[in-house]
């Protein structure tokens, strides 16, 4: 029985993969209209958007954020969408991303440059004010990831709560508290696609591991995976996807190896440790062949500032909903973080 659900699950998925198409073909003029569901890069000369899985460069005015509504006109080619037009944009008024837009400026408010924009691409999952200069050496470094939103964050956020809970709270009180964590995590990154898809995923595959055994985690992994597939079968071609699948399944299998490694570490930093090096063990090689480019050095860098993500979150977090609405106070809170900004952006610079 096992083996005939294993083997129609596969064929389905297989099948469906196979025989997509896509919407659009190479040399053809499209008109897309849709909403912005990536934050935007913004950089002097164009802001960058990903538009129905399509890539597009557009003038730096008018703005476009996550959220709105945008009608553009161009060319297909490959991934791209050339000679691309925006013919008219309209801002969203809803509540989620209007939410997100005042946390993000709070903290362009309260810090300087590259910390505000770093702690915005850390818990928000926004790209959109980190300059050139720093995001290529996010990228040089291999840890771009981190302000990317992604599996890989989901995966960190769980891994830190896990290693705090299972410390001060009964088991499935804990698994609540983790659950809690992933999907608050989804809603201030503005539930982006890839997000919620890897919510999705971690939510089920950290409540197997802890409720059973490791075989079963990897288990529901994998059929998490494959009915995604199964609804939408571009997503083998997704980035976001690939990197939320494999994050996951590597801190599976490596996680609790690693952390019996390094057990002369405090508790805290160890189970931050052990997840980010877990993770990436599978997202490194992605990355390297995603990015083009590949730091020998990657592996110890990552370690030197993953550890701090978690920490940057959290308190990231907190500050944002209470700077909204208590500006001193969120300010107070925020500043914490300072110094975990300043390791993480003098390492990047040293290496980068």
């Amino acid at each position: 029985m096992k083996f005939l659900f294993w083997g129609l699950l596969f064929f389905v998925a297989l099948l469906r993969i196979l025989t997509f198409k896509t919407p659009v073909t190479d040399g053809q003029k499209v008109r897309i209209s849709t909403k912005v569901l990536q934050e935007p890069i913004r950089q002097q000369n164009y802001q960058r958007l990903v538009l129905e899985n399509l890539i597009v460069y557009l003038d730096p005015f008018p703005e476009v954020y996550y959220g709105d509504e945008v009608v553009v006109e161009g060319v297909v080619s490959q991934n791209k969408l050339v000679s691309a037009k925006l013919l008219s944009v309209k801002e969203n008024q809803g509540i989620l991303p209007n939410f997100r837009k005042r946390l993000i400026n709070f903290y362009q408010d309260s810090l300087p440059e590259p910390h505000a924009s770093l702690i915005a691409g850390i818990t928000l999952g926004s790209k959109g004010s980190l300059g050139k200069d720093f995001w290529d050496k996010l990228k040089n470094t291999g840890v771009v990831h981190v302000v990317v939103a992604s599996g890989t964050n989901i995966t960190l956020v769980a891994g830190f709560l896990v290693g705090i809970t299972t410390f001060l709270l009964k088991r499935r009180l804990a698994i609540v508290f983790v659950l809690v964590g992933i999907w608050l995590y989804a809603v201030l990154s503005g539930f982006d696609a890839p997000i919620v898809r890897a919510a999705i995923m971690g939510s089920l595959v950290f409540t197997a591991q802890e409720v059973g055994r490791l075989s079963q985690s990897f288990r529901v992994l994998v059929i998490t995976g494959l009915l995604m597939l199964i609804i939408k079968p571009a997503w083998i071609r997704d980035l976001g996807f690939i990197l939320s699948f494999v994050a996951t399944g590597s801190l599976i299998v490596f996680q609790e190896r690693i952390n019996k490694k390094i057990q002369i570490l405090p508790a805290v930093i160890r189970e931050g440790m052990s997840t980010s090096l877990a993770a990436q063990i599978g997202v490194a090689p992605i990355l390297f062949v995603t990015f083009g480019s590949f730091n020998i050095l990657s592996p110890i860098i990552n370690a030197l500032v993953l550890w701090s993500v978690p920490l940057i979150m959290v308190i990231s977090g907190v500050a944002g909903l209470v700077g909204l609405l208590f500006p001193f106070l969120g300010r107070m809170i925020l500043y914490l973080t300072y110094p975990l900004t300043s390791w993480f952006v003098f390492v990047v610079d040293f290496f980068g």
